[in-house]
């Protein structure tokens, strides 16, 4: 949705490592955006996004104005059910909806072999992975390791709004987030527990509105009831003007880094398949 970093410059560079002709869209969607949320206030900075893809060597960007994405009378979306009741769905009616619908307009429009998103909106991943498998899109889908700055706070275009002060409090989320997988790691297999550590780590740190700390199935994004296998740790936190999210995936049975997504999901939850070169 613009206002670029070096989040979105890592998921260029993966396509660029690819062979392939890279086309990167920018469009800040009207249609995720509930009633109450940031729209008109979303950072928007087309100059810098066109010189940034230009160094980045994108071949062709794609920006349409909204008039050109909807039409006035438009009455057809997207939904994909279940995986989008958790979390951010829970809390965000609609935007799941926006998501799927502009995605698959824009998958339409561009006719993509392959399409690169971020591991950190991991709901989001799922989602797409999801729409596409059941919808017979000819393209794969590639998920790309989260960006983080060197305190671990992740990239997002939203950080834009913090103060120095709300800065230093959004740090809490990796740190909860890494303090939860440690748990795990050492035998915690209870997801209250890990949750409760969670908010305790971030209200520590001075945050006190937290939507969710969460620990999920990472292919269906529903709740477990015992951590048998891998997890998601989600997290949705309001630090100053922003709602920032995170994630972190874990799996109690390794010994090493968190293996990609894309090892842990079955091809009939992520929906990849040969990309039509």
């Amino acid at each position: 949705m613009g206002a670029l970093h070096r989040g979105h410059v890592s998921l260029i560079e993966a396509a660029r490592r690819d062979g392939t002709y890279t086309v990167l869209s920018i469009f800040v969607n009207p249609t995720q955006f509930g009633p109450q949320e940031d729209f008109n206030k979303y950072p928007r900075d087309e100059a810098g996004d066109l010189n940034i893809c230009a160094e980045a060597g994108v071949d062709l960007v794609f920006a349409p104005p909204v008039e050109v994405m909807y039409h006035p009378d438009a009455v057809t979306t997207v939904r994909v059910a279940k995986l989008t009741d958790t979390l951010c769905g829970a809390f965000r009616p609609g935007h799941f909806e926006g998501v799927a619908t502009v995605c698959c307009k824009l998958f339409n429009i561009v006719q993509p072999d392959v399409a690169y998103f971020g591991q950190k909106d991991a709901q989001q991943l799922a989602v797409i992975r999801r729409m596409v498998r059941d919808l017979d899109l000819p393209l794969e889908i590639v998920a790309c390791p989260t960006v983080r700055e060197p305190d671990g706070l992740a990239l997002s275009s939203r950080n834009r709004y913090l103060s120095p002060a709300d800065r230093r409090q959004a740090t809490c989320l990796y740190r909860a987030l890494c303090q939860a997988a440690e748990r795990i790691k050492a035998g915690e297999r209870d997801p209250a527990a890990v949750a409760g550590l969670m908010r305790e780590v971030i209200r520590r740190a001075g945050p006190e509105r937290i939507d969710y700390a969460s620990v999920v199935d990472p292919a269906s994004m529903q709740p477990v009831e015992r951590i048998g296998g891998p997890v998601l740790l989600a997290l949705a936190v309001h630090v100053g003007p922003a709602r920032l999210i995170d994630n972190l995936l874990v799996d109690p049975g390794a010994t090493g880094p968190a293996a990609a997504p894309e090892q842990w999901l079955s091809d009939a939850a992520t929906g990849r398949r040969d990309a039509a070169r």
